[in-house]
């Protein structure tokens, strides 16, 4: 009993209670999102469009999606974080309502493109309101419980979905609503505004930080934390996503996190052609995603154990090189307990990814702009989304089953990134907190 409730402890022990229901709320809203899941065939089925057509239209929604991530960090980071949540949360039940009485294809279409933005624009807002509540040393924990949060709601919205399917579509869209407005109500009642207190604009580019771990503390701290340079020093500007463009350090570790998109999505894009090369039914498919699935809800609260006291980047290079031997151990697959095999290996890969790449996220990220760094970084995975079956169904159509040794090659290659650029980024973090007590101490006005 005692190391059972030791173990609790160290997984999800010490958290606020903000972090609580926004968590709760990230898992009603993922539970509850299951109507896009079924786009496709409602658009086939019910309203009697093509193929391409309907394909055209589920794209409309991961476009508006990459728009979505975007907006919601810019609102997040202005707004506030609680703001932005009700307001995509509320937007996104309308939305759906509006979709469950639509018959006209032009429609639909449109407003699955609003829906992609809705729903995309709370995942910065939740980020940036958990680094807001809960304390450095402790984000790792909570980052883990939202990963397993959002596929234990995604694992429920799959059954849900199929069940709501056969008994009638517009059920399907009535209730996804409902539970979006149920996530709504929640963090209304539960979720106060998290965003920190603000004075002044953003006048220096992140990456100075890490250039100027050996400088004095006091320079150091003007840098860190956003106040201004001296005349002569460089000039100031307005924070905005700018600033998160322009941050090398940000966006090699964000190249790296999408290379590790582009082989999470293989399982959904590239696999499934695969398995029906090698003979296999759709549902040793299915078999394939539910142990992937199974082992996050189960696995995912004993990660934390495993990586804790352990160097970010290099869990990462670690991670990455697990999915890239998962995948490319698909080369000989031909049986479905090879499949299944390396499916544990991927899985587990992605399981200890999850945290350290949150943490470094957040890390990263100046406090006054925590969303707009978040929105950039969420845009790995509708980019991959579109890379990943493109350019992967050209090169399984070219390559065949040497397709899986080019993706094993690009996992090791960002692991191989990750054991390089990652010192880089534990410097700049650490010059960051040296210098905020600093800037603390100095007197105000």
């Amino acid at each position: 009993m005692r190391g059972l409730r030791g173990w609790w402890d160290g997984t999800a022990g010490g958290l606020p209670a903000t972090f609580w229901y926004l968590w709760a709320g990230l898992l009603v809203n993922r539970a509850g999102a299951f109507a896009v899941l079924f786009l496709s065939l409602y658009l086939t089925e019910a309203r009697g469009a093509s193929e391409s057509l309907a394909g055209a239209v589920v794209g409309a929604y991961g476009a508006g999606g990459a728009v979505g991530v975007l907006l919601g960090g810019v609102l997040a980071d202005r707004w506030g974080r609680r703001a932005t949540l009700l307001a995509a949360h509320l937007a996104a039940a309308g939305l759906m309502v509006g979709l469950a009485f639509s018959r006209q294809l032009a429609v639909i279409a449109a407003l699955a493109a609003l829906v992609g933005i809705a729903h995309s624009m709370p995942s910065p807002a939740f980020v940036a309101a958990i680094v807001d509540v809960v304390p450095e040393h402790r984000r790792s924990r909570a980052f883990n419980l939202q990963f397993w949060a959002f596929n234990l709601g995604m694992a429920v919205a799959s059954l849900l979905a199929g069940l709501l399917a056969e008994a009638s579509f517009l059920a399907l869209f009535l209730v996804d609503a409902a539970a979006t407005l149920a996530a709504a109500a929640l963090i209304a009642w539960k979720v106060p505004e998290t965003l920190p207190h603000r004075s002044g604009p953003v006048r220096s580019s992140p990456d100075q930080a890490g250039r100027t771990a050996g400088k004095p503390v006091a320079a150091n701290a003007r840098l860190t934390a956003g106040e201004p340079v001296a005349a002569g020093a460089g000039r100031s500007r307005p924070p905005g996503l700018r600033t998160a463009l322009t941050d090398r350090t940000f966006l090699v570790f964000v190249g790296l996190t999408f290379v590790l998109a582009v082989l999470t999505m293989q399982t959904s894009t590239i696999m499934p052609l695969a398995m029906r090369a090698d003979g296999l039914s759709p549902s040793a498919y299915g078999t394939v995603v539910a142990l992937g699935g199974a082992l996050i809800v189960v696995g995912q609260l004993f990660v934390p154990g495993l990586i804790d006291r352990r160097r970010a980047h290099r869990v990462l290079a670690l991670s990455t090189g697990l999915l890239a031997v998962g995948f490319g151990a698909l080369v000989v697959a031909d049986q479905l307990w090879v499949y299944l095999a390396a499916a544990v290996v991927w899985t587990v890969g992605s399981m200890l990814a999850a945290p350290p790449n949150a943490q470094i996220n957040a890390d990263l990220a100046p406090p006054e702009l925590r969303a707009r760094y978040q929105s950039v970084f969420y845009l790995t995975f509708p980019a991959a989304s579109f890379v990943a079956p493109t350019l992967g169904g050209v090169s399984l159509q070219y390559l065949g089953e040497r397709h899986w040794l080019v993706v094993a090659a690009l996992g090791l290659l960002a692991a191989g990134g990750h054991l390089l650029a990652g010192p880089s980024r534990e410097r700049r973090v650490a010059a960051r907190r040296v210098a905020a007590p600093a800037r603390a101490s100095q007197p105000v006005g």
